[in-house]
């Protein structure tokens, strides 16, 4: 492990060079295996969750169409649906050289100056001088991948990270506090507007105090490649993207099941009190349902964890690719790697596991 290691990687969330140990490659492999796995979660329970409501929908049009979604997508092997996000649609995208371009002046423009209308003139100027600075277009896609802009932090940014922070954990307890009475009184609290007031304004705030210690670096052609800037690789994406949705499709249809376990009378009772059908839904469907989505929702998770490997198909630096893969051809200690990867691997399923059974304890029904 203490061996340099001697091969690149073409994505890593920390510093690497092909002079790095392979214990430097175990981590960023691990990196990059928790960094596709925790995004597919959240993308594929948003999706999961809007198709299997739409599933149950009263709109002939959108039943149909989600009930399409459910059945092509599950029914396409997950390496297929890589393969073809990949070849068919990433790899047809123009080289760097013609690469589409997209500035973010006009919108750090239009930013200044409604700063300025407000009266928040410090704000505005800061505003103003970025959008000078990313005259020149700062996205760009390419069959390269994704290269945006990278924010450069000045050391008084800890300062206002330390204020997000605060401000999160404070916004966390004020929406339970806002539960709480509703519970209790049922009354309604706007939880997310001051949630999002909490959170923002202190930080903007600070921002106005300290002169936004942030700057930007715009990304430039600089041959055939980009240099500077945040590069989202192709693989990333490809697979991120059929990953989400091979699962969001078995997680509509957990969802629709857990809505069709809740009893009719809810809905009856919900709408005879004068409850609109999205609140019902909200407040009164979706949280009864949760008991039985939650069960087989840790499946899905666990399958999509695992099914990352399959980014190896693509070229994509997971643990699997860089460590099982690349490593153990150069080292041959293959019982060593494999352990380390299976315990890898066995112990995200655990962690994953014990955080869902905790929250189906959070969400079970209490009998008086």
């Amino acid at each position: 492990m203490e061996n340099s290691a001697g091969f690149g990687i073409t994505q890593t969330l920390i510093p690497y060079s092909e002079s790095m140990s392979y214990g430097r490659v175990f981590l960023v492999g691990l990196l990059n295996t928790l960094l596709v796995a925790f995004l597919g979660i959240i993308l594929a329970t948003i999706i999961g969750f809007l198709m299997g409501v739409a599933r149950l929908s009263n709109n002939v049009v959108i039943r149909a169409l989600a009930s399409a979604y459910v059945e092509v997508t599950r029914n396409l092997p997950p390496l297929f649906q890589i393969l073809f996000w990949y070849l068919a649609v990433l790899s047809t995208m123009p080289n760097p050289r013609q690469s589409w371009a997209f500035g973010i002046k006009p919108f750090l423009d239009s930013l200044a100056s409604g700063a300025s209308a407000i009266g928040l003139t410090p704000l505005g100027a800061w505003l103003k001088g970025m959008a000078d600075a990313a005259a020149a277009p700062g996205v760009f896609v390419s069959n390269r991948g994704l290269v945006v802009p990278r924010p450069i932090f000045e050391p008084d940014a800890n300062i206002i990270f330390g204020i997000l922070v605060a401000s999160v954990i404070v916004a966390f307890f004020v929406a339970r506090w806002a539960r709480k009475r509703r519970e209790a009184t049922g009354q309604q609290f706007p939880t997310f507007w001051a949630g999002l007031a909490i959170i923002v304004l202190p930080a903007l705030a600070a921002g106005l105090v300290l002169g936004a210690p942030v700057t930007i670096e715009n990304p430039e052609l600089r041959g055939f490649n980009f240099v500077g800037g945040i590069r989202v690789i192709p693989e990333f994406v490809s697979l991120l993207v059929a990953l989400s949705i091979y699962t969001a499709g078995f997680i509509a249809e957990i969802v629709r099941a857990g809505i069709l376990a809740v009893s009719k009378g809810q809905t009856e009772a919900a709408h005879s009190l004068g409850l609109r059908p999205g609140p019902t839904l909200r407040l009164i469907i979706i949280p009864q349902a949760m008991r039985v989505i939650v069960p087989p929702l840790t499946s899905q998770y666990l399958n999509l964890t695992k099914n990352s490997t399959l980014g190896v198909a693509v070229g994509y630096p997971d643990l699997v690719a860089v460590f099982a893969g690349t490593t153990l051809n150069q080292t041959g200690q293959a019982i060593e790697i494999i352990a380390l990867t299976m315990a890898v691997y066995l112990t995200i399923s655990i962690v994953t596991s014990t955080l869902m059974g905790w929250y189906n304890k959070r969400v079970a029904l209490v009998e008086r």
